[in-house]
């Protein structure tokens, strides 16, 4: 066990008036920390995968997102068609991703692209996904250098590039899934699951998109 992860459970142990991890308390948390433990599955997510994407697209639907899917090369020409249906500009601030950068974004000539984290003058932010959650519609977004976490919460419209063979069943695997990308003790700073656009019902129980984020969420499921 690592200096500070020790630090910081003996602290946590010390406030609950307890002694310090030794003996077979501390083999029993590395055992836990070195191959931890899967949690619970949802059966309806138990499926192959063409029928994970159309439940993934169901629930994204169901809770206020749009769908469509496309080949890789109608990527460029979806994001603009969007903004048009939409009345949006023809400009957004895109991840600075090698993903997004392969997308034939020069065949959009009216469309005006900058790639870097999100301001609060943006409208339109374009970003892929770590993954996505069949069971429940959720898109899973991991900070790094490659996406900015800004462009999850400031632009008011937010466009998501989602590979297929990214959708996963359920939540366990999406943590599996980051232990195997980014390695024991390395994981992102920020992981964001995100379920639909930002809403609440606070307010006399009505409920208002765009309270705390995007107000509008389109997804791009790529087939493969």
């Amino acid at each position: 066990m690592s200096e500070a992860r020790s630090q910081i459970l003996d602290g946590i142990r010390r406030s609950l008036k307890r002694g310090p991890l030794s003996g077979d308390a501390l083999k029993a948390v590395e055992a836990r920390l070195a191959e931890p433990p899967r949690g619970p599955a949802v059966a309806r997510a138990a499926l192959a995968q063409p029928d994970k994407v159309a439940l993934f697209c169901q629930w994204a639907e169901a809770n206020n997102a749009t769908v469509v899917r496309v080949a890789p090369a109608e990527v460029a020409a979806e994001v603009s068609a969007y903004l048009a249906r939409n009345n949006l500009p023809a400009e957004a601030v895109i991840a600075p991703s090698p993903q997004l950068a392969g997308y034939d974004w020069s065949s959009q000539k009216m469309l005006s692209l900058r790639r870097g984290r999100g301001e609060g003058s943006d409208h339109v932010s374009i970003t892929g996904a770590f993954a996505a959650i069949a069971e429940t519609g959720t898109v899973v977004m991991a900070s790094g250098p490659e996406h900015p976490v800004t462009l999850n919460l400031l632009p008011d419209t937010h466009i998501v590039v989602l590979r297929e063979s990214d959708i996963v069943g359920g939540y366990e695997e999406v943590w599996q899934r980051l232990r195997a990308r980014y390695g024991k003790d390395r994981m992102p700073r920020t992981v964001n699951t995100i379920t639909g656009p930002s809403r609440t019902g606070d307010i006399e129980q009505a409920m208002e998109l765009g309270a705390h984020g995007p107000r509008r969420m389109h997804v791009l499921v790529v087939r493969e």
